[in-house]
């Protein structure tokens, strides 16, 4: 079973906008929720796997890579213990699978995949021009 599960993703038409929602699935995070930091990565047919967006769920401190910043957002919901990301004027080069990811307390490189020991499935956005 998946611990993750993402939503949202479809094919949008370029300058259009996609909101992916994660949540846990029929696990509970390894650490009290608050501790947690997550993040948002997405992969390209014949590329790395490379991080776009980071929450530390605590404080809402955010970080996002160069390609995306000023464009999505990363949000969390404490109640329904939620992540999401918020991604505007979206350009064909964001075609990607995205991975919502529970990187635990944090205690590494917030950009380094090997962190997160949970992800989700992944979910496809296709951007067209």
């Amino acid at each position: 079973q998946v611990p993750l599960v993402e939503s949202g993703g479809g094919s949008v038409q370029a300058g259009g906008s996609l909101r992916l929602s994660c949540a846990p699935s029929g696990y509970t995070y390894g650490y009290i929720y608050s501790d947690l930091c997550m993040a948002w990565f997405r992969q390209a047919p014949g590329k790395e796997r490379e991080g776009v967006a980071h929450i530390y769920i605590g404080d809402d401190i955010t970080s996002y890579a160069d390609s995306v910043k000023g464009r999505f957002t990363i949000s969390q919901d404490n109640a329904k213990i939620s992540v999401y990301l918020q991604m505007n004027s979206l350009k064909p080069e964001d075609t990607a699978m995205y991975y919502c990811a529970d990187g635990g307390p944090c205690r590494g490189s917030i950009w380094s995949p090997g962190l997160y020991k949970y992800w989700g499935q992944g979910t496809q956005v296709t951007v067209y021009s």
